[in-house]
């Protein structure tokens, strides 16, 4: 076997992350536009509302509002076959329970996807990626309230009517299963917990309500264009045993419930016994309705994208502890780690398709994979990222094993990050993934200049081979 001719090659921005332009043309405030920049490795400040004189890092981000014309050739001359991106809520409904939509909103991302179409790119779009309106937060208590289901669902089904003749790929909620890893779901839900609230309780009942909204979205698109095919998307933080004692293997199963109890729901259609197994181990429980059930059963997803940055291993044993997007784990002393204390294992992601593709027997997407790191500009203006190129070399290798070798069903890869865009985690901008170097700096300097990076140059022959240079 190799890669099909149809295997979607591309790259991945957010559009909290990149777009800028946060109260343009009618556009809400986010729950995005009230988080400072952190520093190295800690995590941002949170505001109840746009303060005067702060620096908040999403206003203009990497300013892809403005230059989206301009990123979209350089990604059409890297020869993407798609490109994965989020429509921002607060641009259609700029509190999010408006009556009608932002006429504004609709007409940029027409604009965008018009100009994808017209280097033949295919737009892979998520729905919601970290960006929930904050008046929804402030008013109804964010996901806490099941009102927010019905929100969620007139906004998708606003953006699949617009769009029905634009976009085939869809995803629900972003790394939808990091709500039940995160310690402080503010990204995933917008929730900040109350002194007087069970904590697990609350996540639980704000997935219970994701994973409705997520799966009347997807029966609803189907209905307004049924060659839709509309997947989620999860956190995939690959933990192994850290020894070969019995006990660390029950860890390590109890430890990646967390990551397939999202999987389970949406591809399944209920709560399997992991999900139950889950709930039991953090004594959380949450409220069910009449025709929950169903409506989860009939709003199952058509391909799971998922993001895998790094591994981690679980043991009985006191570990180091390191961080990385979002979830916890122990050092793994076989692996290096990058300067923001993530874990390389590029044999990891083929486990990852292994493990995800015998569970579930369905297409995969790799949407998120890549390397935060500290790009420098030679005098003559080159950025010679040899680092970044050996890290998604060593990636991509391994994900042609678990294709040719493993027969996992792979739809493509989308590099997290194509151009440089804000870490969600911390904020910061000099934490750069992308081809495409953008003149901007953590104090929102610059000039937003894109410069062409050595591994824009070799992800376009990598494209161009098909994969067939992976050696």
């Amino acid at each position: 076997m190799s890669l099909p001719k149809t295997f979607l090659w591309g790259g991945a921005t957010a559009a909290n992350q990149y777009e800028g332009a946060y109260q343009e043309d009618g556009k809400g405030i986010s729950i995005a536009d009230v988080e400072r920049s952190g520093k190295h490795g800690t995590p941002r400040t949170i505001d109840s509302s746009v303060q005067e004189g702060v620096f908040y890092p999403s206003h203009e981000a990497t300013d892809f509002y403005h230059h989206y014309k301009e990123d979209i050739a350089l990604f059409a001359e890297m020869g993407f076959k798609c490109y994965r991106m989020s429509i921002a809520w607060t641009r259609i409904f700029p509190n999010g329970d408006d009556e009608t939509p932002n006429e504004a909103g609709l007409q940029f991302y027409d604009d965008v996807f018009d100009e994808l179409h017209k280097y033949g790119i295919e737009p892979i779009v998520t729905l919601h990626h970290y960006e929930m309106p904050l008046n929804l937060v402030q008013k109804y208590g964010s996901w806490r309230n099941r009102k927010l289901v019905d929100f969620a669902v007139k906004y998708a089904k606003t953006v699949f009517t617009r769009y029905k003749d634009k976009v085939k790929y869809w995803m629900t909620f972003n790394e939808g299963n990091s709500l039940l890893i995160s310690p402080r779901p503010w990204h995933q839900a917008g929730i900040i917990y109350q002194e007087d609230e069970n904590e697990n309780d609350v996540k639980l009942q704000a997935s219970h309500h994701q994973l409705l909204a997520s799966a009347l979205s997807v029966i609803e698109g189907k209905k307004i264009n049924p060659d839709f095919r509309i997947g989620c998307m999860l956190l995939y933080p690959l933990t192994y045993a850290y020894t070969c004692q019995p006990i660390d293997q029950v860890l390590t199963r109890n430890k990646m419930l967390r990551t397939y109890y999202w999987g389970d729901v949406q591809v399944r259609g209920y709560y399997t016994n992991t999900c139950k197994a889950f709930q039991e181990s953090i004594h959380g429980s949450f409220t069910m309705e009449p025709g929950d059930e169903d409506i989860l059963r009939k709003g199952t997803v058509d391909f799971i994208g998922f993001s895998y940055y790094f591994s981690q291993v679980e043991s009985n044993e006191p570990l180091m502890e390191l961080v990385g997007n979002v979830a916890k784990g122990g050092r793994n002393p076989y692996l290096e780690i990058t300067k923001w204390g993530w874990q390389i294992d590029p044999i990891g992601l083929r486990v990852a398709l292994n493990n995800l593709y015998d569970r579930y027997q369905i297409p995969l997407f790799i949407v998120e994979n890549g390397m935060g790191a500290i790009d420098e500009i030679t005098p003559d203006e080159k950025i010679h990222d040899d680092y970044r190129i050996q890290y998604l070399e060593e990636h991509l290798k391994a994900m042609k094993d678990a294709v040719e070798i493993d027969h996992v069903d792979l739809m493509g890869y989308t590099m997290w990050g194509c151009t440089d865009l804000v870490s969600a985690g911390t904020g910061e901008i000099k934490k750069r993934y992308g081809f495409i170097y953008v003149d901007r700096d953590d104090k929102g300097n610059g000039t937003f200049r894109r410069i062409r990076k050595d591994s824009f140059y070799w992800y376009k022959d990598l494209i161009a081979s098909n994969g067939a240079i992976l050696k």
